[in-house]
C-alpha cells in the first residue's frame, strides 16, 4: 500500500468525521460512539494494509525489522 495512498485516505476520514461533527446535530453521546468505531475501524483497515493482521484465521503477523 502507497504511503500517499495511506495519507490522503486519513485525510479524507478525518475531514469527513470533523464535518459531521460539526455540521449534523445529534447527542454528544452519539457524536462519541461514532467517533470510536471510525478510529477503530481505521486502525483495523492500517493493521490489514500494513501487513500486521492476516486476512486467514485471524493470525497477528508482526512486520520484519530491517
Amino acid at each position: 500500500m502507497p504511503l500517499i495512498t495511506v495519507v490522503i485516505t486519513l485525510i479524507v476520514i478525518g475531514v469527513l468525521l470533523w464535518l459531521i461533527n460539526t455540521y449534523i446535530p445529534m447527542a454528544a453521546s452519539i457524536k462519541s460512539i461514532l467517533n470510536f468505531v471510525v478510529v477503530v475501524a481505521v486502525v483495523i483497515w492500517l493493521l490489514y494494509g500494513f501487513g500486521v493482521l492476516g486476512h486467514s484465521s485471524g493470525e497477528i503477523h508482526l512486520p520484519v525489522v530491517k
